[in-house]
């Protein structure tokens, strides 16, 4: 297994390690109610926010909406099938358009490696409450390889690049930018 292969296994562990924690947070134990619509059906996610959970704990300001990025929910609402044993996204029409496309995306820088200079890392929608945890699932975070090194910051940042929709990642990633680039 690479160094690669291993992060996104401590990640995934501790996502299932967050969701049990947000469980224990909400009063008596019961899971957070969930936005709905007056119908009873789950609402929208909100514009340039993503499928992961923000914490009230962070102390980082959830993502402001911009027009010159596209937004995470657009690259969240992916739906999935069992296929062979295995988890297949089902891209949306909005999100097959922006493959092989050069495209601009703010999130959370997640480290690959360590240093401050970046050139391999994951851009998640929600800031990171834990080094070695998932903010969301894979609809949520893109998978980023710049040309030039992007310096550290835990601060949302924006990037450019292109885009790639992927479908069948051995790593089961579902978005990755390369020749990618930190937009100031």
């Amino acid at each position: 297994m690479n160094h690669f292969s291993s992060s996104l296994v401590a990640l995934s562990l501790c996502g299932v390690a967050a969701a049990f924690a947000q469980t224990l947070s909400s009063p008596l134990g019961t899971p957070a109610p969930s936005k709905s619509s007056p119908a009873g059906t789950p609402s929208a996610v909100p514009h340039g926010q993503g499928a992961g959970v923000h914490s009230p704990l962070s102390p980082f300001a959830p993502l402001k909406q911009r027009t010159d990025v596209v937004a995470w929910s657009v690259l969240t609402d992916v739906k999935t099938r069992i296929q062979n044993r295995r988890i297949v996204p089902m891209y949306p029409a909005a999100v097959t358009a922006l493959d092989q496309k050069t495209i601009r995306l703010q999130g959370f820088m997640m480290p690959l490696g360590p240093g401050e200079q970046q050139r391999h890392f994951l851009l998640a929608s929600v800031p990171l409450t834990c080094a070695f945890c998932t903010p969301g699932g894979p609809e949520s975070m893109v998978e980023v390889r710049t040309v030039k090194p992007v310096k550290y910051s835990q601060a949302a940042v924006v990037v450019e690049g292109k885009f790639h929709v992927l479908q069948n990642d051995p790593a089961g990633l579902y978005y990755r930018f390369t020749e990618a680039a930190g937009v100031k």
